[in-house]
């Protein structure tokens, strides 16, 4: 089972919503109480960027693109990232990519594909 597992993508119109989940199954609670955590996302012909982060207490970044517009959020108890995608553009299309990175490890999951149709 891998660390990380990636759900939620979809296609979807312009205009819509999305949320992503990043569930670390095979983690403990304490070890990934001290994860910091993002979303990054490669569209095809593309190199893979950064979409949102949040440290192990909390402290949130978005890429300027999708700020005021994507909200990325964890729970701990259920050792699970989120990102609500609002106001979906084309351009939002891609692979979307989560990591969880520590002292001690760096962990990708294995992608989930945002369609967006304009």
């Amino acid at each position: 089972q891998p660390q990380l597992v990636e759900s939620g993508g979809g296609s979807v119109q312009a205009g819509g919503s999305l949320r992503l989940s990043c569930r670390a199954p095979r983690m403990i609670t304490s070890v990934f109480s001290v994860q910091n955590m993002g979303w990054y996302r490669q569209a095809p012909g593309k190199q893979r960027e950064m979409v949102a982060t949040i440290t192990d207490n909390g402290v949130k970044k978005y890429a300027e693109s999708v700020d005021g517009r994507f909200i990325i959020s964890r729970d701990g108890r259920r050792k699970t990232m989120y990102l609500e995608m609002n106001r979906l553009k084309a351009e939002d299309s891609g692979v979307y990519f989560c990591n969880a990175f520590s002292a001690h490890n760096n962990y990708w999951g294995q992608g989930t594909q945002v369609t967006v149709s304009s």
